[in-house]
């Protein structure tokens, strides 16, 4: 049973490309977060905010594209990414900067 996940893409002020993602990402979805992201060609911020629960299928999909990525992630996800050693990685602003980040 694949779990729910949405993705919408957008631009920020600076043209830089964004992707929201909401929902589960786990082992049941990571391919499609991995096709979303490779779509996406250079750097992307990627807004984890409305993200209840993240496994380590999503975190390798993350990791294998850490050279490309800023993400903007709640308070739930913040030890998740610290521990996993991906906050060491790439740039990871908490929900509380969302706005200034935002288109």
């Amino acid at each position: 049973m694949t779990t729910t996940l949405t993705l919408a893409s957008g631009r920020g002020a600076d043209g830089t490309a964004r992707l929201a993602v909401g929902g589960e990402i786990d082992m049941s979805n990571a391919d499609r977060l991995a096709e979303a992201l490779d779509s996406r060609p250079g750097p992307l911020v990627v807004d984890l905010t409305e993200v209840a629960y993240l496994d380590s299928a999503g975190l390798s999909v993350l990791f294998a594209r850490a050279d490309r990525l800023e993400l903007i992630v709640p308070p739930l996800l913040e030890p998740v990414l610290t521990v996993s050693g991906l906050a060491g990685l790439v740039p990871v602003h908490g929900s509380d900067t969302r706005n200034g980040l935002q288109d």
